[in-house]
């Protein structure tokens, strides 16, 4: 088997975890769960074993500055894209600079993994299935009736390596989400994805193939400098912007998926954070000069000030800078909206 490229897809607005995370430099750029930036990690998970590659990075203009600084692999390439176009023209990208039977493993930057090594064995798992022809999705076992996850149900098996999709599920209501965990064998779509190179182009070029005409001209047309690699800007700016969920996942008759166990979060928002981080009995995490009393399940983080909280439950405070944060966990979906991470 042919080693597998890490495909990464690099970038954000930096508004769900603001006032730490901003448009400057979004969470894959910052230490969130340790001391390596989410984009170091995510690249280090693809590291150490024959089976990996140097990735390929997907990036914005706007963030070549960060990416460069924190390349873990000196061998890696950089396709820096004039301007956003979501994850179907990113991914058809990085396919197009690669050799048509190269194992893709789609990973964004700013998820976290807690077990390395139940990723590597899910990566493996989807390599095989991919060299069969199939577009493989990672799906994670669900813990709860997520409402702000997509959700993918398992079909019949595929050997041992993995299983058919039986359907894609957009983010459902509440009730729907319940139903979902309680019938079984549904599972988070975890937005990793394994296939080869010339098969996702394929599957893209049938189901949107103006996406795929119009990347394959900025490929073509596109210049390189060192490690870094820019498509054509005014080739690029034709692309509609789309998911490779919606342009491609939820239209193949291709589409299989591997269990990934792996204590995965997408980081999506800082209750989301709260959770991926060691906490005390009583729930709570802190980061800086903090100080709490008779609290329960309280997040503060602060980069100065000290900050004490006394009897809270259910509070997350951030400090970065002149900025202050303060939610319920339960408001921690609606940071985003604030006019302070809209216009920063």
């Amino acid at each position: 088997m042919s080693t597998i490229v890490p495909v990464i897809l690099c970038g954000g607005s930096g508004t769900r975890l603001w006032p730490r995370s901003r448009a400057s430099k979004p969470k894959p750029f910052l230490p969130l769960i340790g001391e390596q930036t989410l984009f170091e990690a995510t690249q280090t998970r693809c590291m150490g074993r024959d089976d990996f590659a140097p990735p390929v990075v997907v990036t914005g203009r706007q963030h070549l500055t960060h990416v460069e600084e924190q390349l873990v692999d000196a061998a890696a390439q950089v396709i820096v894209e004039p301007q956003a176009r979501n994850t179907a023209a990113a991914i058809a990208l990085a396919a197009l600079r690669l050799p048509a039977d190269a194992v893709m493993l789609v990973c964004p930057s700013d998820h976290h993994i807690g077990n390395c090594a139940a990723f590597t064995v899910a990566a493996l798992g989807a390599a095989a299935l991919a060299h069969d022809g199939w577009l493989v999705a990672f799906g994670i076992q669900a813990a709860a009736p997520e409402t702000g996850f997509g959700y993918i149900r398992q079909g019949e098996p595929l050997g041992d390596a993995g299983f058919k999709v039986s359907r894609f599920v957009e983010k459902p209501d509440l009730a729907t989400a319940q139903v979902f965990l309680a019938e079984g064998g549904y599972h988070w779509n975890g937005g990793i994805f394994a296939f080869s190179a010339g098969v996702f182009l394929t599957e893209l070029e049938k189901y949107r193939p103006q996406i795929a005409a119009a990347a394959r001209e900025a490929v073509e047309r596109g210049t390189a400098e060192g490690n870094r690699f820019h498509p054509d800007a005014e080739a690029f700016a034709g692309i509609e912007s789309e998911s490779v969920d919606y342009a491609v996942m939820e239209n193949t008759t291709r589409a299989a998926m591997v269990h990934a166990d792996m204590a995965w979060s997408d980081i999506g928002n800082w209750q989301a954070l709260h959770a991926a981080l060691d906490c005390d009995e009583a729930g709570n995490a802190h980061d800086g000069r903090v100080e709490l009393v008779d609290c329960t399940n309280v997040l503060v983080t602060s980069d100065g000030p000290r900050v004490s909280v006394i009897g809270a439950s259910d509070l997350i405070i951030v400090v970065d800078g002149d900025e202050v944060l303060v939610t319920t966990t339960d408001g921690a979906q609606k940071v985003g909206k604030l006019h302070g991470a809209v216009n920063q």
